[in-house]
């Protein structure tokens, strides 16, 4: 997956929908995390470009999701973690179709 280093880190209050990638929503000032217990830590790539973002809740990662794209801009590949779950990966075609579901450490599944 593509690093989170050099990349534009914004924070959201959280975000919408079911189809990937998620929708962030409520843009929050980097000023105003001290008042949240909550909140969406997201990277973006230079293009603008969503390629990642940490669910934070009292300081620590509760799901993370990081996204590769097909060249015509349309999700190629997402890694999702949840805290005390396995790992999983998803493939999409190049329409956005989905391709494969598995387990990061190579679990297969549908």
């Amino acid at each position: 997956m593509t690093s989170d280093v050099n990349q534009e880190c914004r924070f959201f209050v959280s975000y919408s929908g079911v189809k990937l990638p998620f929708n962030l929503v409520n843009p929050i000032p980097a000023e105003g995390l001290s008042h949240r217990n909550t909140f969406i830590r997201a990277y973006f790539s230079k293009a603008g470009t969503l390629s990642g973002f940490d669910k934070v809740v009292y300081g620590e990662v509760e799901l993370s999701h990081r996204y590769e794209y097909h060249d015509n801009g349309v999700l190629r590949r997402a890694e999702i973690v949840m805290l005390d779950e396995e790992p999983a990966e998803l493939i999409f075609d190049n329409a956005a179709g989905p391709m494969k579901v598995a387990g990061i450490a190579g679990q297969e599944g549908s």
